[in-house]
């Protein structure tokens, strides 16, 4: 499964979601106070959309079929009991207010420095 995940990843970095690629404008190359991100990044059985991995913070791009998912939600409870932290964005905010996006995983990141 290990190997079959990490094709997964590298497929999904090759052809992104056009809300992962707007999200991604505003996370590479450290444009976000040098905040170093990488994408489809395998932790566990998971493949999450960015990481943050200093910050042990993660970023996802949420489409409709993410609302109310159970699956989601099983997915991230874990991802926290292994000290992460999951922020996740809907597409339209990721589209029409990206400032907003960008402030809050900011926040985010700015806290986790601050417990430190």
């Amino acid at each position: 499964m290990d190997e079959w995940l990490r094709q997964r990843a590298k497929e999904l970095r090759h052809k992104p979601v056009l809300y992962e690629r707007r999200l991604w404008k505003l996370l590479r190359d450290r444009r976000l106070q040098n905040l170093k991100f990488r994408r489809q990044f395998t932790i566990g059985r998971y493949i999450v959309d960015f990481i943050c991995l200093r910050h042990r913070l993660i970023v996802e791009a949420d489409g409709p079929q993410h609302e109310d998912s159970a699956s989601d939600l099983a997915r991230d409870v874990w991802l926290t009991e292994q000290g992460f932290r999951v922020l996740r964005f809907p597409n339209q905010q990721i589209e029409n207010r990206p400032q907003e996006v960008v402030a809050v995983i900011l926040t985010a990141a700015d806290a986790k420095l601050a417990t430190d």
